[in-house]
């Protein structure tokens, strides 16, 4: 003996009207367990990327140089005292020309030098091409504690060691060969048949490049700039090696200023790091809009 179920429509369907069927998920589309587990580690990262940085500022609010001892006393006795004593009793503005001049300086001849490499590897079939970008690669692979002594040596010999030009030549070896091959990859995204047109209008290879390539590179420009920028900014070992007068001292070898064999202040070492953050800052958001772009597009070919 068997036994059929009879299935009720529903109140507001109509008898033998069909149930309307769910809307598919999309392919690649997330359901909600999903992507409540994707904001909620994405969040769990901004945290622990915005700690550091929040630390630092609290701590550069301490007016005792042992408070990151007891990081709890600084709430009662936050005060501001740190970041007047940088601004008006060190070499704070000395160091902030310095390091813009030598940063500014790295980016804008490292980023020509770069551009011109990575365009001609990308267009021009010359004897070697490949061998080329090759050592250039091989450079990044030698640390710097090598580099020191027989760079100091050239630059003594063309005097010019505590100059700026001398380290802005220096930071430019080491960046020049990293943006060369970004610049590159980015070149080889942008199809040739644009410089075939410059050339039937009449344009020389210069004028091909400076007039329809660059401003079609701008993405690439700007990440190669921020990486020049960033490289010349944070460096250490090289400014400290080759500067020797303190009034040309870049801000991370001034902040070294602050830490002596027995002692160490890092109550204003904190509030010099915050005020150093702010010229970056300023020329991150200067070309995040093309950072992006520039960072993913050079990796379609080549």
């Amino acid at each position: 003996m068997s036994t059929t179920t009879l299935r009720t429509p529903p109140a507001d369907q109509a008898p033998g009207q069909a149930e309307p069927a769910r809307p598919a998920r999309k392919r690649g589309e997330r359901g909600l367990a999903g992507k409540l587990a994707s904001h909620g580690i994405l969040t769990v990262a901004s945290l622990v990327a915005l700690f550091p940085i929040a630390w630092l500022v609290f701590l550069s609010l301490g007016p005792d140089k042992d408070d990151y001892l007891h990081p709890g006393r600084i709430w009662d006795t936050m005060t501001f005292d740190n970041y007047s004593f940088v601004l008006q009793h060190t070499n704070f503005f000395d160091w902030m020309k310095s390091s813009l001049i030598v940063s500014l300086g790295t980016t804008v001849i490292g980023v020509m030098v770069a551009a011109t490499t990575g365009y001609a590897v990308s267009r021009m079939r010359f004897p070697g091409y490949r061998k080329f970008m090759w050592v250039l690669l091989v450079t990044q692979m030698f640390p710097i504690a090598v580099l020191i002594v027989p760079m100091y040596q050239i630059l003594s010999d063309l005097q010019l060691i505590d100059s700026y030009l001398g380290l802005i030549l220096v930071y430019c070896s080491t960046a020049v060969p990293y943006s060369a091959w970004l610049l590159k990859g980015y070149f080889d995204t942008i199809p040739f048949e644009i410089d075939e047109a410059g050339r039937v209008d009449g344009l020389s290879p210069f004028g091909t490049f400076f007039r329809l390539i660059l401003p079609l590179a701008k993405p690439g420009l700007a990440v190669a700039a921020f990486y020049n920028f960033i490289t010349a900014f944070g460096e250490v070992a090289f400014a400290s090696t080759f500067m020797l007068d303190d009034s040309k001292y870049t801000f991370a070898v001034g902040l070294q200023s602050f830490v002596s064999e027995h002692d160490a202040q890092r109550n204003l070492m904190a509030a010099t790091a915050v005020l150093v953050a702010i010229p970056v800052s300023a020329f991150f958001y200067l070309v995040q809009k093309n950072l992006v772009t520039g960072l993913t597009a050079g990796g379609t070919k080549g």
